[in-house]
């Protein structure tokens, strides 16, 4: 494609912000290199890459891959496809692990709870019981005398999302849909997958594998990017708790509590790992966490044990090796192959060779008393894109893109875009209020400043009855505002902590169909991120305060280590997440071009982020300034 023509699969009239990534997106395949773009949700972004990505690797013999967070997201590459394929024909799939495909859990509740690893192990028996014609899945089974030739061609003409191919399989005589998804990924020019898949060393060799290509042939593109650095430190960081601990404990009694040693049995050292975590916790946790020095725990087994590094590290492997035999033990009689003895002790052998530079290592008690091995560094996970022919990293709220840049290691002549909405500024006003705040030293020596802020809230929901939600920094600041909307005739909504996804959709879809009706929400949280509130669902938002990240000792290494590594702690480790996180709240408001919403931020803290967020203006009568704002004609 040349200058800012469209490319010949967009399916589209574009709009000029689409010509720009478009024209972009084909620069960078051309010269196999990467992309950031920012773009507001509404500009389109799916299919402006899915495009012109799909054009480039149809005519040089290359795959999409398009990774997504959530299944809803994985629909939105299928329903754009599907728009394409009316100009080309062209095949794509969705791929999600077993828990999501796999029939046979429906019928196994005792294999629910399995691990990726766990779940491909039991499939895999089971697989080869099949072939060696022995008992193994029923559905498999029926996959192995099944034609595919017929589910392939209904696949290719109807470009099914994963739930209706999972509907398909049931049809096509109760067929395994995981197992049927991998045979036809070898056909697919584009395939749609979670993070996971490509993110997991293992799970990515197995998906580059099913699909036929090499990694070097592979362009990925990544929606809701700014997720990616977290999910990158979750996949690469572990932990071990007291529970897990006593789990080993129990089970070595189980299976007669072998020695690891002349002097040791397993049950012996698991009684030894718990009390060194409970002094761990008990000495350098601080509130929440607090940070473990390097050695501290090898140090403490050595001399409890009165043991050299050596054998310590051979006791270690003695567990390992115990749950090892015990995990194929149970996985012969097609159980989980799990064991807390083999966690247990991995997690002890790894945490004393872990480098220091890398991770940060935490003693924790904020929901269970625990050891942590946190991952300072997303690129430990992310690296793997530079092996990639290019790719392309998509998000609404991304900026600074700087920092997204460097902490997942993309090179520094990565093309960064930051696209203005599509939207018009007119229809969103951001106000602040300069006199309140929910600064902690301020909320405990003023103690007049939460009944002020109260007080202003109220009269914004009496002065406007407009749906309405009142965006928290945490749940803990949440509850303390809990009574605000009592006595106003107005239905209220709770986000909740450990809601299931059901009932989070229940709770918003009650919000949706009233009218004047109140949200409260934990800004960086599911509501804040991941849901569309269209027309008059929602019309003001208000931000109790300014969500900075807790100052826990994770943090704190997260901060030094930028610190170190980019000289920008505060900037990548404080400003840049506390921007997100408004801004995605913020950006619950306009969801279309003809939408109209005002939020309003209570914190004087908000000037310090006035060159992110421009429009912000400070407002000494919010209550009027918002009345004024919806009186203008649209």
């Amino acid at each position: 494609m040349k200058g800012k023509e469209r490319p010949a699969l967009f399916p589209y009239e574009p709009r000029e912000n689409q010509k720009v990534i478009m024209s972009n997106i084909s620069d960078i395949l051309e010269r196999k290199g990467h992309l950031i773009a920012e773009s507001g949700t509404g500009s389109g972004k799916t299919i402006c890459s899915l495009a012109p990505a799909l054009q480039y690797a149809l005519e040089h013999r290359k795959k999409v891959l398009y990774l997504t967070r959530t299944n809803s997201q994985q629909k939105q590459v299928i329903i754009e496809l599907r728009k394409i394929n009316q100009k080309t024909k062209v095949f794509g799939l969705g791929m999600q692990g077993r828990q999501n495909m796999c029939p046979l859990l429906a019928e196994r509740a005792d294999l629910r709870a399995g691990t990726a690893e766990e779940l491909s192990k039991v499939c895999g028996d089971m697989k080869r019981a099949n072939a060696e014609g022995g008992k193994g899945c029923a559905f498999y089974g029926r996959l192995l005398e099944h034609d595919m030739q017929p589910l392939g061609k209904k696949a290719m003409e109807s470009l099914p999302t994963v739930e209706e191919f999972i509907g398909l399989c049931k049809a096509d005589k109760d067929i395994c849909p995981y197992e049927a998804n991998k045979l036809l990924l070898k056909d697919a020019a584009v395939v749609t997958a979670p993070y996971v898949y490509f993110f997991s060393p293992v799970i990515r060799r197995a998906l580059l594998d099913w699909m036929g290509v090499h990694i070097a042939d592979l362009i990925v593109i990544v929606d809701e990017a700014h997720n990616l650095a977290d999910y990158a430190r979750e996949l690469h960081s572990r932990d071990l708790t007291l529970k897990a601990i006593e789990l080993s404990l129990q089970e070595a009694n189980e299976i007669g509590n072998p020695r690891v040693s002349e002097s040791l049995a397993i049950a012996d050292a698991c009684v030894l790992f718990g009390d060194i975590v409970r002094s761990a916790v008990s000495e350098y946790v601080i509130d929440d966490d607090g940070l473990v020095p390097p050695s501290e725990i090898e140090e403490q087994i050595m001399s409890r044990l009165k043991a050299t590094s050596h054998e310590v590290r051979v006791m270690l492997t003695n567990m390992v090796t115990h749950g090892d035999i015990l995990r194929e033990a149970r996985r012969k009689q097609g159980k989980l192959p799990r064991s807390h003895i083999h966690r247990t002790a991995s997690f002890i052998r790894d945490w004393m060779s872990l480098e220091d530079i890398e991770f940060a290592k935490l003693a924790s008690a904020s929901d269970t008393p625990k050891l942590e091995a946190y991952c300072l560094n997303p690129a430990l996970a992310t690296s793997v894109l530079l092996e990639c022919h290019s790719s392309i990293h998509l998000s609404g709220t991304i900026s600074p893109v700087d920092e997204y840049r460097d902490s997942i290691g993309l090179p520094g002549d990565t093309v960064c875009l930051v696209l203005p909405s599509p939207f018009r500024m007119e229809n969103r006003m951001i106000l602040y209020t300069e006199d309140l705040t929910s600064r902690f030293e301020t909320l405990a020596s003023d103690k007049t400043m939460v009944p002020r802020m109260k007080s202003l809230i109220a009269e914004i929901l009496t002065a406007h009855r407009r749906n309405t939600i009142l965006f928290f920094p945490s749940f803990s600041m949440m509850s303390v505002f809990s009574d605000v909307a009592d006595g106003l005739g107005r239905d209220v909504y709770l986000e909740e902590q450990g809601m299931t996804q059901d009932e989070l959709m229940a709770t918003v879809g009650n919000f949706k169909l009233s009218r004047g009706a109140v949200m409260f929400a934990v800004m960086g949280g599911r509501i804040s991120e991941g849901i569309d509130f269209p027309d008059r669902e929602l019309e003001i938002a208000i931000l109790v305060g300014i969500p900075y990240p807790k100052p826990t000792a994770k943090h704190r290494s997260l901060l030094n280590y930028y610190d170190q590594r980019f000289g920008k702690g505060w900037e990548y480790t404080v400003k840049a997440p506390t921007v997100r996180k408004m801004m995605q709240s913020i950006g619950r408001l306009l969801r279309r071009e003809t939408d109209r919403g005002a939020a309003v931020i209570l914190d004087s803290r908000m000037t310090q982020f006035r060159s992110e967020i421009p429009e912000a203006t400070p407002s000494a009568d919010p209550v009027q300034d918002v009345r004024t704002f919806f009186e203008q004609s649209p």
